[in-house]
């Protein structure tokens, strides 16, 4: 989807205690086992399909037994049926096609091997071209020059109004330890301007790439994004890593390394499967540590299991997902900008899929997932505002939330020269502005979780997030009315568990316990 900075009517949810049925439990346990097949086989075939292709030519998952002998067997079924393989993922058993065969999906799930197929959007492919996704609150000369005259001696030039990093102590903790240059967090988003000197001196080209369509493109400067309005995962990366080098801001984790592994189609900045497929396997394959979700994927906002279509998405981006996690990779994601309660019983999804014409339907979120942040082993993050209060926006949900962190807040007003209550961070061209949303909460807690890993460097994805949950500061529900808007009524209510609560989970990440305890 377009990434989770604050839009009307777009979420993002997990619930804890996801259950996957046992088909699709069993075929991703598989990723575990041993594989004699190389973890990504480009296979692009030459065979000519020799079924029906009248209709449009759409992009499918479909998904085997990780064998090399069963995933030949299977491509051989896919071109009778009028398919043309772009890659083949052999370890997790997850085959990318491209079909323009109107039956191809009910004719490949047929097949011997193929456990479960589908279409992953429902708009043909077509000929890329760049598209505005908005602007964000970009600061012009004469409000730097006014921010950098507030900045102390110790602070970035426009560290003054990132009362984010004190919100969560990564002003001190940067002090004790900013982070280690083994540890690597992948902004998994629309791209990275690694050439702005805030980020530059911490990007790793190594290990980035273009992933969009599936199949990873690691040529120089493939990451970056496609035009400067796709400006939404710079300012990820810098809110992770920007360098304390005297210019502009810094990063929660200032001194580890960041990447960019770009999933964003350059015509609609939907971000479909095939390319999350990639990004994931593309992270564990490349040594990352963590990587930054502030998404959901498209075309579904909530992928149903009783559609054989949104079983397949669900399959191959769960494979992908428990591979990396398998490979030591700690997945955060954002969770939501609807200010829904997760943990409800029905939610109307009136949005999906956003490819093409979007139908109402109201959906059960124990059995129709938001992915990847409501697979399992993801660390799920809502948004706070300056005075450690949800931010109006943020979904929520009992048992859902893991953590929070800053994401911002327009009604919470900070005492910083901006007096802006959105967050700070790089943005292409060498600029910088302001945004809000659970996008920003998420990279917080990806940082974090990068001076955790500096901290504890032979920590697991699992052990990781029960220390950032174990060190994190709970404020508690609020107190009195949640009214962030002031209009008199509750926007939403607060619930508790044993040392949780709805809001805020565990409670709001602390970097500087991540690098003292």
């Amino acid at each position: 989807m377009v990434p989770l900075a604050t839009q009307p009517g777009r979420r993002s949810g997990r619930r804890r205690a996801l259950v996957i049925p046992l088909g699709i439990a069993l075929a991703s346990a598989l990723v575990f086992l041993p594989s004699h097949a190389s973890a990504a086989t480009a296979g692009t075939t030459a065979t000519t399909a020799t079924a029906a292709a009248d209709g449009p030519l759409l992009s499918y998952v479909v998904n085997t037994r990780p064998d090399r002998s069963t995933i030949r067997s299977v491509e051989r079924a896919i071109a009778a049926a009028g398919g043309q393989v772009v890659i083949s993922y052999d370890k997790i058993g997850v085959i990318v096609v491209h079909s323009a065969n109107p039956d191809f999906g009910a004719t490949i799930r047929k097949a011997r091997g193929v456990q479960t197929a589908g279409a992953t959007r429902t708009a043909a492919l077509s000929t890329a071209s760049t598209t505005d996704e908005g602007a964000p609150e970009v600061l012009s000369a004469a409000e730097v020059a006014k921010a950098e005259a507030g900045a102390t001696d110790g602070q970035e030039p426009l560290e003054a109004n990132q009362w984010d990093l004190r919100a969560i102590g990564a002003d001190k903790a940067a002090k004790i330890n900013d982070g280690s240059r083994k540890v690597t967090v992948a902004v998994i988003d629309t791209g990275v301007d690694d050439t702005h000197p805030d980020i530059a001196p911490n990007f790793s080209a190594s290990q980035s790439a273009n992933c969009v369509g599936g199949v990873a493109d690691t040529s120089a400067g493939a990451w970056r994004p496609y035009a400067p309005t796709a400006y939404h995962g710079t300012h990820v990366a810098g809110e992770i890593a920007a360098a304390r080098n005297g210019i502009g801001v810094a990063g929660v984790a200032p001194g580890v390394k960041v990447a960019s592994i770009k999933v964003a189609d350059p015509d609609t900045q939907l971000f479909y499967p095939e390319s999350v497929v990639c990004a994931f396997v593309f992270a564990a394959d490349h040594g990352i540590s963590v990587t930054n979700n502030s998404y959901y994927i498209d075309p579904w906002l909530y992928n149903c299991l009783d559609d054989p279509d949104q079983r397949a998405i669900v399959d191959a981006v769960n494979r992908a997902s428990l591979y990396s996690q398998a490979k030591g990779v700690l997945n955060v994601a954002s969770a939501g900008n609807s200010n829904d309660d997760l943990d409800s019983d029905a939610i109307v999804d009136d949005s999906s899929p956003d490819d093409t014409t979007a139908v109402t339907r109201t959906i059960d979120p124990h059995t129709c997932f938001d992915i990847p942040t409501q697979l399992p082993g993801v660390a799920t993050v809502s948004a706070t505002g300056v005075q450690n209060l949800k931010s109006y926006y943020s979904s929520y949900g009992l048992g859902v939330i893991d953590v929070a962190a800053p994401g911002g807040d327009r009604y919470q007003i900070p005492d910083t020269p901006d007096a802006n209550g959105r967050i700070l961070s790089t943005l292409p061209g060498n600029t910088y502005g302001y945004l809000q949303g659970t996008s920003m909460a998420s990279p917080h807690v990806a940082a974090v979780a990068a001076l955790v890993k500096s901290t504890h460097p032979h920590a697991t994805p699992a052990q990781i997030l029960r220390i950032l949950k174990a060190e994190a500061v709970n404020p508690g529900c609020p107190t009195g009315l949640y009214d962030p808007d002031g209009n008199g009524v509750a926007d939403s209510t607060c619930t508790t568990g044993k040392g949780i609560n709805s809001f805020y989970g565990s409670g709001i990440v602390n970097a500087l316990a991540a690098v003292t305890k």
